[in-house]
């Protein structure tokens, strides 16, 4: 059987009486290496333990959540893929109708905070049972400290203490959840696992304290400092462990969980992955997600770009680890081999597609940089930007029996392309000709310099570089290729004014009239979220202008997405053109 238990039906197939660990995921059941869930579950099934699976439990009744019973070790309890605050709500507080991640597409089975909710409902109906909760997912992961949250628009203190949990593991938890049940299993101390947050009575000796609870609201600076001290100890080579007091009682935090090895990654997508919907939610309905990720391959972990508005910096780290070539092509065959493929790889990325085989050999032997960033405000040179491994990997995919077309879904960094001066123009060349249908994505979110220093990307006139080479490359090759821009408003720095300017350079210099375009939602443990909650650009201390109203919010997305203004703009640039091209013939026949 390869689907983790999800039924006492199931339970009783394998002669299981109880389980060791019972995992509660906000998302419905699929087993791919895409859902967190299924990867811990099979992880820590791999190395012998029984795990069982209840996946978006009915909050109203005791039924779903009793069903296997109570484990012998742990719960644990993730939102699932998304912080089920912004899975639930838009960036202007809007209910969501649909949810791909819940069968039937209805946005009806995963509640508010449900990390918390969860934990309640677990401890509701097992209040004699002492077994330990543990948090774990992305929700839990970035709000470990207190944090400001956008829904309730205020400081909220760690999950940890809202949830009533006992311990929480943060980050991507395959070795802090193995050492967990190992050490759980074997009645050993687990106090000082790496990757793992949980409460106290008192500090902790030798790590670092941050403003408490009380401080962070009284002064928006503690809040700031509480913050950064955080943000410096995520990375594992360099991190060292800090506290933080709520209330009377203590959250502890021990340093990050060390990278995975590329061996080790291999191993974890290596895993059986049934790539389909357990059959107790299928019945449900149909699953939408399933059809983005059933034939996708994730290549690597870690983002090194660090965008303010981005929080993978603190939940997947600052460095890149990839799979080996080896391990990815199995996969490819493994997809290939399903009767429901029809050819085409869906997507090989991860959270950013291009940075697979680029990596700072200094970061890999002494940790990040903590006084600069790898790609702002530009490129750094340590980095070596080097395409080549994915241009082998692709052409390596691309010959497989069975494989039509690969697919480049994930999101791109166009200026690493431009920093690569030895492999870039192949790399783009073979993605233009190769690997995107009619367009290609790209995410500048912005193109005021101001605006986009706040966010940490680089400068405008790297976009102006990219396109040109994207669409001379494209001539090059008879091909009608275009981009496709995805953009933020009423990021914090920016105004009306600054979306106007936005709209001139997309209409003028772009040659587009953006659709892709969202609006900035302040989400836990960002740079960007600081500056929204504090109004305070946290690089210089200076004050900073940040809309905070939802109706002018959703005016600089207006102002964007006005098709009206683009055709003004457009008739501008023509007629603009057109006198330029008459002033030239003029000269020519004067002369």
């Amino acid at each position: 059987m390869m689907f983790l238990v999800t039924t006492r039906k199931e339970m009783n197939k394998l002669g299981w009486d109880s389980l060791d660990i019972i995992l509660v995921s906000g998302d419905t059941y699929i087993d791919s290496s895409y859902n967190g869930t299924a990867v811990i579950g099979k992880w820590l099934l791999r190395y012998g333990f029984k795990v069982g699976i209840i996946a978006q439990p009915d909050i109203s009744s005791p039924d779903d959540i009793t069903r296997l019973g109570p484990p012998e070790l742990f719960w644990g309890v993730s939102a699932g893929c998304v912080d089920s605050m912004v899975a639930n709500y838009t960036a202007t507080k809007k209910r969501r109708k649909s949810d791909d991640f819940t069968p039937g597409g209805i946005n009806n089975r995963r509640p508010d905070r449900a990390s918390i909710v969860y934990t309640n409902l677990i401890k509701r109906y097992f209040k004699d049972n002492k077994v330990p909760v543990v948090l774990g997912g992305i929700e839990a992961s970035l709000r470990r400290i207190v944090h400001y949250d956008f829904w309730s628009d205020k400081l909220r203190k760690s999950i940890l203490f809202n949830a009533k949990a006992d311990i929480l593991s943060y980050g991507m938890g395959e070795k802090s959840m193995l050492e967990l049940a190992l050490a759980m299993k074997r009645g050993e101390p687990w106090e000082n696992i790496r990757g793992i947050a949980y409460i106290s009575k008192k500090p902790r000796k030798g790590y670092l304290e941050l403003p408490s609870f009380e401080e962070c609201i009284g002064d928006k600076k503690d809040f700031i400092k509480a913050f950064e001290t955080f943000y410096l100890n995520c990375d594992p080579l360099t991190a060292k462990g800090i506290f933080q007091k709520q209330n009377t009682r203590y959250y502890v935090q021990n340093p990050p969980s060390m990278p995975l090895t590329s061996e080790e990654m291999d191993g974890i997508y290596g895993m059986d992955f049934e790539r389909e919907v357990h059959p107790y939610y299928r019945a449900l309905g149909e699953v939408r997600a399933l059809e983005t990720i059933r034939n996708s391959i994730t290549t690597h972990r870690g983002c090194y770009g660090e965008c303010s508005f981005c929080a993978i910096a603190v939940h997947q780290g600052r460095t890149v680890t990839g799979r080996s070539e080896e391990s990815i092509i199995s996969e490819a065959n493994i997809i290939v081999s399903s009767p429901k493929f029809k050819g085409y790889i869906s997507d090989v990325g991860g959270p950013t597609a291009n940075m697979y085989g680029i990596e700072c050999e200094k970061k890999l032997k002494s940790g990040a940089c903590k006084d600069k960033k790898c790609m702002y405000p530009k490129t750094c040179p340590g980095l070596k930007a080097d395409h080549s491994k994915q241009v082998s990997l692709l052409k390596k995919l691309e010959k497989l029996d069975g494989i039509k077309k690969v697919f480049i879904a994930s999101g791109l960094r166009y200026d690493l392309i431009l920093s690569d001066e030895k492999c870039g123009n192949i790399y783009l060349e073979d993605l233009i000709k190769n690997h995107v249908s009619g367009q290609l994505k790209i995410a500048p979110e912005h193109t005021e310099d101001k605006i986009l220093s706040l966010m940490g990307k680089q400068e405008k006139n790297i976009l102006k570089e990219f396109k040109e080479k994207f669409y001379s490359i494209n001539d090059s090759l008879g091909m009608k290729q275009f981009l496709t821009y995805y953009l933020i408003a009423a990021h914090p720095g920016c105004s009306e004014k600054d979306m106007e300017n936005l709209k001139k350079f997309a209409s003028k210099e772009l040659n587009t009239n953006p659709e892709q375009v969202q609006i900035f939602t302040p989400t836990p443990s960002t740079y960007s979220t600081l500056m929204y909650y504090t109004e305070i650009d946290p690089y210089t201390g200076k004050k900073l202008f940040v809309e905070k109203n939802t109706g002018r919010k959703q005016k600089q997305k207006d102002i964007l997405v006005s098709k009206e203004s683009h055709k003004k703009s457009s008739r501008r640039a023509t007629s603009s053109e057109n006198k330029s091209k008459k002033t030239k013939n003029n000269r020519w026949k004067n002369r």
